[in-house]
């Protein structure tokens, strides 16, 4: 049997961006993330969020080709979350999905259309 990886705990989602200067700027002010470190001679920068061992590493790119993989980040109050994305005239995908007694999820697109989303855990509340 062979060994299993025995990872830290740490997570940093890579995202291709078009400008990092306004990419650093959504990052900060839409979600409240912190940059981290930035080199500009590779196009790369790394964001904290307010999540322990979770950074966002924005990487820029000639022509973004948004999809892949989607973070999602949970949320105190997902209702409260969206009314702050739509105050910041942010593109949201549609309405609040609610999987009674499990999750709510709202997806959300950042300046160069990655999507992005938020979860509020209901399975708690049950």
């Amino acid at each position: 049997m062979t060994e299993r990886i025995q990872f830290d705990g740490g997570l940093t989602v890579s995202l291709p961006v078009s400008d990092l200067d306004e990419a650093i700027h959504w990052y900060q002010n839409i979600l409240g993330f912190e940059l981290k470190y930035r080199l500009d001679d590779i196009g790369w920068c790394e964001l904290t969020s307010s999540v322990e061992k979770v950074n966002v590493g924005l990487s820029v790119v000639e022509k973004p080709n948004p999809g892949g993989a989607t973070p999602t980040f949970g949320v105190q109050d997902i209702k409260a979350a969206e009314v702050s994305l739509r105050s910041k005239d942010v593109r949201i995908d549609g309405d609040i999905v609610t999987i009674k007694g499990m999750v709510s999820l709202l997806m959300f697109y950042d300046q160069d259309d990655n999507s992005l989303m938020f979860y509020q855990d209901l399975a708690s509340d049950a």
